[in-house]
């Protein structure tokens, strides 16, 4: 018996908030969005996805942001991702990476590090 690896990770995010968070994974991030299944569609939110990792955003009617619990994404480029996001708090706390913590547009808390 082996977890052999992390198939995706879940945030909640408020109602009609996908444009939002189109704009975010796919136009800052990166990722690609991938069409959800049709029966989970119905329930709003967005899916996305890049090599290696995949995020789904979930609506959720009384939502509130995951500001300690976060997906830790690790990136090729953390100063350009850092100049994209002007509200990027830099930590250099964790051996071996240079990191910075981001917020998505509806405040869930993302973490970028880059392999030193």
């Amino acid at each position: 018996m082996t977890v052999k690896a992390l198939h995706h990770v879940q945030l909640a995010a408020p109602p009609g908030s996908e444009p939002l968070l189109r704009a975010f994974y796919t136009g800052v991030l990166g990722l690609r969005e991938v069409p959800k299944p049709p029966e989970l569609a119905a329930r709003g939110g967005a899916w996305f996805r890049g090599d290696g990792v995949e995020l789904h955003l979930g609506i959720e009617e009384d939502f509130r942001p995951a500001r300690k619990a976060h997906p830790a994404l690790l990136v090729d480029d953390l100063d350009a991702y850092a100049a994209r996001l002007p509200d990027a708090v830099p930590d250099d706390l964790f051996p071996g990476y240079r990191r910075v913590y981001v917020s998505d547009p509806v405040g869930n808390r993302i973490e970028l590090l880059q392999a030193v």
